[in-house]
């Protein structure tokens, strides 16, 4: 299961190496925000390099600039044959941002020679106001969706906001706390992964663990980090406690002793299929297979 995946400069071998070493589920091999405009060829060569090494288990995705920028194509050039788990797509506005992205794909795969459909997308679907009314366009799209996430900073420098924290603990502001909610029903109805955004707050691991429980509890599947110190809070908070392992077992129990009964009581409680899918869910996340 991908709980954590971790944000990397794709110009920094030293911080490359000290990631693939870590405990990160996945790593962001970064060529757009981290790196400075006169060092993205270094970058692109740096994660090729990468990409060619031994991997350590993980799975390494690399962030690409955005379609408009002009960088898009020489950045997949660069990675696409040499197979990275996906590319994380930055100011994605839905189909007219997935779609011809994942024609790129389809023939840099072809032209390197590789399965089609083996770079997945993770799309960041929520850097622009613009982006948030195309949230309801991601099924269908591409099979090369596998999830989509959000981003409150960009966001906010296109909204023009001061600041999208509430202060004194309280979290997010509302108009980002309702962002975070349309990407998680948006990935939903897409049949994708929901991951959560980065927590910027590097000096308090309260408001990250804060901020992944919530996340845990709500949906989402894992969440994105900036510093290897964040992950083991992202890691204890997406890994199922005794009690959920124990009741999912026993839910999936329940149903395969019944297999065709749609609705069992478990625990004085109605259970069904939606119930099932979580159980189902939460056995995978604790065994690390979802």
């Amino acid at each position: 299961m991908t709980r954590s995946m971790l944000f990397v400069p794709g110009d920094s071998p030293k911080k490359i190496d000290k990631a693939l070493a870590g405990d990160a589920d996945a790593l962001i091999l970064d060529l757009e925000d981290s790196v400075a405009p006169d060092r993205k060829a270094e970058a692109r060569q740096q994660v090729a390099r990468t990409l060619q090494r031994e991997r350590r288990g993980k799975d390494l995705w690399v962030r690409v600039n955005a379609l408009d920028t002009g960088l898009l194509l020489p950045d997949l050039a660069a990675v696409v044959a040499l197979r990275p788990f996906g590319i994380l797509l930055p100011k994605c506005a839905g189909r007219a941002t997935l779609a011809p992205v994942a024609c790129y794909l389809d023939a840099m795969e072809a032209m390197a020679g590789i399965a089609a459909g083996s770079v997945r997308i993770l799309a960041i679907a929520t850097e622009t106001a613009r982006s948030l009314f195309a949230l309801g366009e991601y099924a269908n799209v591409t099979p090369r969706l596998w999830g989509l996430t959000w981003g409150a900073e960009d966001l906010g420098a296109d909204v023009g906001s001061l600041s999208n924290q509430a202060g004194h603990g309280a979290g997010y502001t509302e108009p980002y706390r309702l962002v975070r909610s349309l990407c998680l029903f948006a990935a939903a109805a897409a049949g994708v992964r929901p991951i959560d955004a980065v927590c910027v707050q590097l000096d308090d691991e309260a408001v990250l663990r804060q901020e992944a429980q919530d996340a845990c509890r709500d949906g989402f599947t894992g969440k994105l980090a900036i510093h290897p110190a964040q992950l083991p809070a992202i890691h204890d908070a997406f890994a199922p406690t005794p009690a959920q392992t124990d009741w999912a077992r026993r839910v999936i129990a329940a149903f395969a002793a019944q297999p065709d009964t749609g609705a069992l009581r478990l625990d004085g409680k109605m259970i069904d299929k939606p119930h099932l899918r979580l159980a189902q869910r939460l056995l995978g996340a604790s065994d690390g297979s979802a």
